[in-house]
């Protein structure tokens, strides 16, 4: 699990590698992660875009930007959550995630909150100690 609060907002991740929807052999590797999203603050805020960063383990960056967050905008009052799962593909066999989630509070001020950056590990990644 991994976790950031930043401007009042509480993002934890909980990635998960699914084996029945990747090939190994095809280069083809599948996550799940499911994030929930806490309001800690006092005024009400809208998630109103998402910008990703993925990494796989070559190095290659992929930049995702869009609204919302699985075709919603959710609205998060004072003590609110919203809680969704989604999903990474990646050619490599591990690859982390960074990102962040722009906000609108209810006065019309934009933030953005950071989310985490996690781990895509799966079964078939090169372990290496240090």
């Amino acid at each position: 699990m991994y976790k950031a609060i930043s401007h009042d907002i509480q993002i934890t991740v909980m990635p998960e590698f699914l084996p029945d929807q990747s090939d190994p052999d095809e280069d083809r590797f599948f996550w799940a992660y499911t994030i929930e999203i806490v309001n800690l603050g006092h005024r009400t805020v809208q998630l109103m875009s998402r910008h990703w960063r993925i990494t796989d383990a070559r190095g290659q960056l992929e930049e995702v930007r869009g609204p919302g967050v699985i075709g919603e905008q959710p609205i998060l009052a004072p003590g609110g959550s919203f809680r969704y799962t989604s999903g990474c593909p990646l050619s490599t066999p591990s690859g982390i995630m960074v990102g962040t989630y722009r906000f609108v509070d209810e006065a019309g001020r934009s933030f953005e909150a950071e989310i985490p950056a996690f781990s895509l590990d799966s079964p078939h990644a090169a372990r290496v100690l240090n």
